[in-house]
């Protein structure tokens, strides 16, 4: 299934990807720094998601792009085969052969793609930054370097949200079209009426494995909706030591504490088997859970009752990468894929979310025909991106490590836990 797929995707070893990157800087002076150089037209190659869906879109959108400009033909394949994505685009960038677009870039692995000198600054292009921010709007400032400048373009996400069984929730005695879900204190409660009812095995089942992604699907969501969009780091400071962030953890860890989640994992999907009444799922999930649950969503509650909350993006980025020798003819195709033409293409083979202003006002008929996606454009113009900071796997994977010691298993206090590896990642980000 899609998240299976996704998590696959991305669950490369810190040291891999960091290894790589750090064996890249040592072989020259210019690592961290990226000439775009004469920007040239020409032929060009790209890599795309080996998801179905995607390739079908990406199929059409190279043949049509083809059609029309057969001077500048693009060759296209799925990302080769390897551990991960990141791992293969890294090692692309060692060997100076990489694509020049690769439209499944994960936003975590940009800092170190940047170092390794393998990105082209976007700002290069005479329209870059004008038409990353015109198509994205303010959430394209979650996208920008350190150094001010974008080397990635925005380009669809997956904001997660709350799937419920309403059978569940109607065999506990809860109102399956009104489910009490409005903040973070009633879905405790509510947990519990599904556990203690025996309606369900488990409330929620969200992985409790060690991989640095794993808290994209339970801790940041709910830190996102509690804080009114704050990301783990600003400002070159950890934020999740606030009142909001601690707040966030000891609902978790009651959850666990209580049997209301499980520190065990399940090798299948919890939600699809019944063993769980709540996933945090993103659109994808929409064809996946289909008709094999009677479900419902809800946002990702905040703290207070009735704020508009945010929540996780999980998205997926294009860049442009800096082997390309027709980089003009990259940044034209990169346009090209994005058009408000080719973002409706891209929404209707996947359900996954453009990056892009007014999505609902953009393409009325698609959400008048398909209203379960609505939610999903609404969530999506308050996703909040995992922070563009230098060595952001090593972030993520400290507080994972912090989250899984203190929140899973309680082996140490949320407060010592969250206060080391914050301290530990105040100083991974100033490096």
């Amino acid at each position: 299934m899609r998240r299976i797929t996704t998590k696959r995707t991305l669950a490369l070893t810190v040291t891999a990807l960091t290894g790589l990157g750090l064996a890249a800087c040592g072989g020259g002076g210019d690592a961290g720094t990226t000439d775009a150089g004469e920007l040239t037209s020409g032929p060009i190659t790209i890599w795309y998601s080996n998801n179905q869906q995607e390739v079908a879109w990406g199929e059409d959108m190279v043949a049509a792009w083809n059609e029309a400009n057969p001077d500048q033909e693009i060759t296209a394949q799925e990302i080769p085969a390897g551990t991960s994505s990141e791992e293969v685009i890294a090692a692309a960038i060692t060997a100076g052969n990489a694509p020049c677009i690769v439209m499944n870039t994960a936003p975590v692995a940009v800092p170190q793609f940047q170092q390794m000198g393998g990105l082209v600054p976007l700002d290069t292009f005479e329209d870059g930054v004008e038409y990353i921010e015109s198509r994205s709007g303010e959430v394209a400032e979650q996208y920008k370097s350190a150094d001010g400048q974008y080397y990635q373009l925005p380009w669809k996400s997956n904001p997660v949200v709350l799937y419920y069984n309403k059978d569940m929730f109607t065999e506990a005695g809860l109102d399956p079209e009104n489910p009490p879900l409005g903040t973070q204190d009633e879905l405790l409660e509510t947990s519990r009426t599904l556990v203690e009812s025996g309606a369900a095995e488990y409330a929620m089942w969200p992985s409790p494995a060690g991989e640095f992604f794993q808290s994209w699907f339970d801790f940041y969501p709910f830190y996102a909706a509690a804080t009114g969009g704050t990301q783990l780091v600003e400002d070159g400071e950890a934020t999740f030591t606030s009142e909001e962030g601690l707040a966030v953890a000891e609902m978790w860890r009651t959850m666990y504490e209580e049997g209301l989640s499980s520190q065990e994992a399940y090798t299948g999907d919890s939600f699809v088997d019944k063993k769980a009444a709540i996933a945090i799922s993103g659109p994808w999930a929409i064809p996946v859970y289909g008709d094999q649950v009677n479900w419902g969503t809800a946002p990702v509650p905040g703290l207070e009752e009735g704020a508009e909350t945010s929540t996780f993006s999980d998205a997926k980025n294009m860049a442009i990468y800096s082997a390309c020798d027709n980089k003009q003819t990259a940044w034209e195709v990169m346009k090209f894929a994005t058009s408000e033409e080719q973002d409706r293409a891209l929404l209707e083979a996947t359900g996954q979310m453009p990056i892009r202003q007014d999505l609902t006002g953009t393409y009325p008929d698609y959400f008048e025909a398909n209203p379960a996606y609505v939610e999903f454009a609404d969530q999506a113009s308050r996703a909040v991106e995992v922070p563009n900071v230098p060595n952001s796997v090593e972030v993520w994977q400290t507080f994972r490590d912090a989250w899984g010691s203190s929140v899973i298993f309680g082996n140490e206090s949320i407060e010592d836990a969250f206060s080391g590896a914050a301290e530990e990642i105040n100083t991974l980000v100033s490096e």
